[in-house]
């Protein structure tokens, strides 16, 4: 499937003319966004827009929920975004899918998994990952999916292996798995957040452990351009990383009740508790990635995850999918 969903984005990159980017009424340049899910996760990139940093760098972001890291790289393929925000691996498999102008990851928001797992029985404290898990049914996200990869990862870590000794179950779609859940399907469930704390909160289950801390630090989502996009556009790349990199710095040092109220205009019918909950989950696991810079290391660990489940073609050099330049020099110059 993955074969055949990159060729058809190489087809699309191959035939679909670029659609530049526009300028809105105000004068400010316009960057169509397609974000992978809307999600407290990347609150620093709503933080920014709503305190008006991308406004002072001359820009305003369109957003729009792909719902999916397949959409999202359509999407700026075809060139109906300037900018994709999903996992770096849709590029990925682009890339092996044999195109000789992959878009390229400029930029990195969250270094690790955002779901917690939660359990019909509290084990906070006696929770461990082999022991507890050991014979168990799990439901953790769509099969090929990088969040179920990435728990996959963890469970091999620790000597359990699907089919052996505990079972994945892939049945459910992403969007049904926590009612799935309260409805009796599987021992334990991955969450994210705020769902995962109001579950808990309900008295309808417990989290029990974060699957970013262990599985350790992963490009989780990025930011993605066309290559021409990029080179034609530098200066609003580096006023885009800018805004963001501020927002980074203003969730993280900013109490989570506060910076809830400036988050609460993002997310209707949720609470400003359950965002300022949310927030206190995701710092905790220090979720971002401050200098929005990659590491080799953390795009070999991607690799190595994947490569486990069986759905890595072959690896690729970190040079040939990203380029760190730009968010290496707007954070040395915002922090001189």
């Amino acid at each position: 499937m993955k074969k055949i969903i990159a060729a058809i984005l190489c087809v699309l990159f191959a035939v679909v003319p670029f659609a530049a980017c526009g300028t809105s009424e105000d004068g400010l340049t316009k960057i169509r966004v397609s974000e992978v899910t809307h999600s407290i996760f990347y609150a620093p990139m709503y933080a920014a827009d709503e305190l008006g940093y991308f406004e002072e760098e001359g820009i305003e972001i369109e957003l729009s929920n792909g719902g999916g890291a397949d959409a999202v790289m359509a999407a700026v393929l075809s060139g109906s975004a300037d900018i994709g925000f999903c996992g770096p691996e849709a590029a990925l498999y682009v890339l092996i899918g044999g195109s000789n102008n992959v878009p390229k990851v400029f930029g990195q928001l969250t270094k690790r998994d955002g779901s917690f797992l939660v359990s019909r029985i509290d084990e906070a404290d006696t929770f461990d990952w082999k022991t507890s898990l050991e014979g168990k049914d799990i439901l953790a996200g769509r099969k090929g999916g990088v969040p179920a990869m990435t728990f996959e990862y963890i469970l091999n870590q620790n000597g359990l292996y699907d089919g052996q000794n505990v079972s994945m179950n892939y049945d459910v779609n992403f969007n049904n798995m926590t009612a799935a859940f309260e409805g009796g399907t599987s021992d334990y469930c991955t969450m994210f957040e705020p769902i995962a704390s109001e579950y808990e909160k309900a008295g309808k289950g417990f989290v029990v452990a974060s699957v970013g801390e262990a599985s350790g630090e992963v490009p989780y989502t990025c930011y993605i351009a066309r290559e021409n996009y990029i080179s034609d556009n530098e200066e609003l790349i580096e006023g885009f990383l800018r805004a963001i990199m501020r927002g980074i710095a203003y969730i993280n040092g900013t109490d989570s009740a506060e910076a809830a109220k400036v988050l609460l205009p993002y997310f209707d019918g949720t609470s400003e508790e359950s965002i300022k909950t949310s927030l206190d989950s995701y710092k905790s696991i220090d979720a971002w990635q401050e200098d929005m810079t990659m590491t080799e290391d953390a795009f070999n660990r991607l690799q190595d995850i994947i490569d486990n489940s069986g759905e890595l073609e072959r690896r690729v050099n970190f040079s040939d999918l990203v380029d760190v330049s730009y968010s290496s020099k707007i954070y040395a110059e915002l922090n001189k």
